[in-house]
């Protein structure tokens, strides 16, 4: 099992919140996702911002965030847009 702060992105306020959501290593993230992930923390964080869903993103595939190729970014853009409409 891989420890949630030896993955990209993930720093240990982010660590603190996957684990209060009961996201314990990344392959659990790998497993739920990074949009299920995200509505978790939102959850527990209202002002979780698209910085939290693009590291999640990048922690998942192994990539620092502003490495994430624009076309995913707006993917994500368009998901976050979305969650923020329904709050």
């Amino acid at each position: 099992m891989t420890k949630l702060c030896e993955a990209c992105n993930i720093g240990k306020v982010l660590e603190l919140k996957l684990k209060s959501v009961g996201i314990e290593n990344l392959e659990d993230l790998k497993g739920i996702g990074v949009e299920e992930a995200f509505i978790k923390i939102k959850q527990i964080d209202k002002n979780a911002g698209r910085s939290i869903l693009f590291s999640i993103d990048g922690a998942i595939t192994g990539v620092k965030w502003h490495q994430i190729p624009e076309n995913r970014k707006e993917e994500l853009r368009d998901f976050f847009n979305q969650i923020e409409a329904k709050n």
